[in-house]
């Protein structure tokens, strides 16, 4: 499964797009572009292996592995990067402003089980993030 992930980078966050052969899934909110920074950037554009991973403060949710100098980037629910971010991407089923969105836990459990139902049946799963060209994210 080849999941894309098109971002837009404001000063105050990123915001963005996941796709599926072309059809949107969910909106994600991320720190802003800060060079890569530990806890405070988000993660530079690139393909991304993602795997299913099982902690007992977060139960059963993905990584995103093999990050160029990071590492424990998640996809998990938040809905305002700088305050609950550090790092990882928080689907969303609506933005609200650079780096903010709403109802994240559900946009998570929507792309998580298509994510773990494709890894639990044996397939590969990546995700490959690069900036918009088209200006389709939209901030409302």
């Amino acid at each position: 499964m080849e999941l894309e992930l098109f971002r837009m980078y404001y000063p105050d966050g990123t915001n963005g797009e996941i796709r599926l052969a072309g059809i949107l899934l969910c909106y994600t909110i991320e720190l802003p572009w800060l060079q890569n920074r530990r806890n405070v950037s988000c993660i530079p554009e690139g393909r991304y292996k993602l795997r299913k991973r099982l902690t007992a403060k977060r139960g059963l949710h993905l990584l995103v592995v093999e990050v160029p100098g990071r590492s424990c980037i998640l996809i998990h629910p938040a809905n305002h990067a700088k305050t609950e971010l550090q790092g990882c991407i928080a689907p969303v089923l609506e933005l609200t402003g650079p780096g903010s969105g709403r109802q994240s836990r559900l946009a998570n459990e929507r792309l998580k089980d298509l994510v773990l139902d494709a890894i639990d049946k044996g397939e590969e799963v990546y995700l490959t993030i690069s900036k918009t060209s088209t200006g389709r994210v939209t901030v409302l």
